[in-house]
């Protein structure tokens, strides 16, 4: 028999669940009923069944690798009156008794108010340490005593920034699942922590689980040990296609934090606005990318548009059809190549030097001039990326 709250994760099992089929067993070991079949169930409507009703439902088994054995599960909710807490899940060969539903029945209450007591220890040990970390997090009035609470004052620091992968930060009224997953990463992610550094503190702030590190004064390379460690994470969570991490600057000491957090969030947009990187990035590896990010964010707020010999070319190639802004785009890329340009656009280099020769003459654009063409790739990547 297992007891799982609403997110599938197991809160608490019984004994002798190595005689019951390898589903159950990698549930109780993972502490958490696999997604592939949470997914069959979900699928089933076996959960909307299992929450309308209040008395135990026969779930047939779920479907498994062929010639592994699966058995069918008796599933009971567990409520706080109208509130869906959780279920008790036991495996069975044969249907149960009248009077094994009857004390199946009468557990759940018992189930009801650990599970209570349970959530409202989590949630104050949460919203504690949430508010001492971001006391340090944003520095000011109460950071060094809030340091010392932590236990990382005296340390050396890097904070890391986590989050989903296409999340923005200012995203709004996330549902109830998304926001357990959250604090469930972030639990995940502390006991990772906690195994290789002294002094660490994860919290949920917002929408981002930020990680606070201490290391060592003797210790090198702080922060490529820091996203190494996130990596091995990632990799055990298996979630690096999904989720990525910012990793910011070395704070010295506890007035440098929140520069370290501004870091880890500067990185962390990089790699949300970037397809095709790791999953973990340095602020000291992305950093002109990030300034390229925020200067994007202001070319939005005033609307800028292109100007200039690269506003001629998109007016010209909207008129005529021709290509040329894709030219200039890829002789930029290439550093003035033309091989390798006319092979990026599947152009005969003749033609490409052809059409180089024509946009010079339409927009007036010195090509040897080093300030107009850094002009004119900067437009081309923030004033006007759709043209590209």
């Amino acid at each position: 028999m297992t007891i799982e709250d609403r997110n599938s994760r197991v809160v608490a099992f019984s004994g002798r669940q190595d005689e019951a089929d390898p589903a159950r067993i990698e549930t109780v070991l993972g502490r958490q009923v696999p997604e592939r079949f949470t997914r069959q169930l979900e699928e089933r409507g076996v959960f909307q069944e299992l929450y309308r009703s209040e008395d135990p439902i026969d779930v047939d088994p779920v479907g498994t690798t062929v010639g592994t054995p699966s058995f069918p599960r008796v599933a009971l909710a567990v409520r706080a009156g109208d509130e869906i807490l959780g279920s008790i899940w036991a495996a069975v060969q044969t249907p149960l008794s009248s009077d094994r539903v009857r004390a199946l029945k009468d557990s759940a209450g018992l189930v009801a108010l650990h599970m209570l007591r349970l959530r409202a220890g989590a949630d104050v040990e949460r919203r504690l340490r949430a508010d001492l970390l971001s006391t340090i997090l944003e520095g000011g009035v109460g950071a060094v005593d809030a340091a010392a609470r932590l236990r990382l004052n005296d340390h050396r620091c890097v904070v890391m920034a986590l989050s989903a992968a296409d999340e923005q930060s200012d995203e709004l009224a996330p549902d109830a699942r998304t926001t357990a997953e959250r604090h469930r990463i972030a639990d995940a992610f502390a006991v990772h922590l906690g195994a290789v550094y002294l002094r660490s503190a994860v919290a949920v702030i917002g929408n981002v689980v930020y990680a606070v590190v201490g290391v060592r004064p003797d210790q090198t390379d702080t922060d490529l040990r820091a996203a190494s460690v996130a990596t091995d994470f990632l990799g055990r969570l298996g979630a690096a296609a999904d989720i990525r991490v910012g990793v910011g600057t070395l704070a010295e000491d506890t007035s440098s934090i929140p520069l370290s957090r501004v870091n880890a969030d500067r990185a962390l947009r990089v790699l949300q606005k970037s397809t095709g990187r790791d999953a973990v990035a340095l602020f000291s590896a992305v950093q002109m990318e990030a300034l390229l990010v925020e200067l994007g964010d202001l070319v939005r707020t005033r609307g800028d548009q292109p100007t200039g010999p690269v506003a001629l070319l998109i007016e010209n190639d909207r008129e005529r059809g021709t290509h040329l802004v894709e030219t200039l785009a890829a002789w930029l890329d290439a550093f003035g190549d033309v091989t390798v340009a006319a092979a990026r656009v599947y152009t005969h280099p003749n033609t490409f030097r052809y059409r180089l020769r024509r946009l010079a003459e339409i927009s007036g654009l010195d090509l040897t001039d080093p300030d107009a063409r850094f002009s004119a790739m900067v437009q081309l990547r923030l004033l006007a990326p759709g043209a590209r």
